[in-house]
């Protein structure tokens, strides 16, 4: 299943967060989000897809191994969440 909305993508950011889904769950629903990316500039796409990259790649190694954060990465998508949604109204 595929996220098709904001509160939803919010959501499955929160369980990821929590641990309530894994990496790959949370990335293969968000890379399903067509129905939002659609509404949105196609920068906004890039980008989205630019991160789940990264969150899917840091999810194959330690933390201490890693080039970037997973923490940090799912503050860069939480950004990401909240600028598409000030796009959107």
């Amino acid at each position: 299943m595929a996220f098709d909305t904001l509160p939803q993508i919010q959501i499955g950011l929160d369980d990821l967060r929590a641990n309530r889904i894994g990496v790959q769950q949370f990335s293969g629903q968000a890379r399903g989000a067509t129905a939002v990316l659609s509404r949105l500039p196609a920068r906004y796409g890039e980008v989205w897809l630019q991160l789940l990259d990264r969150l899917e790649s840091s999810a194959l190694f330690s933390e201490e191994s890693c080039s970037f954060s997973q923490k940090d990465l799912l503050d860069n998508l939480q950004v990401w969440i909240d600028k598409a949604q000030g796009q959107l109204h």
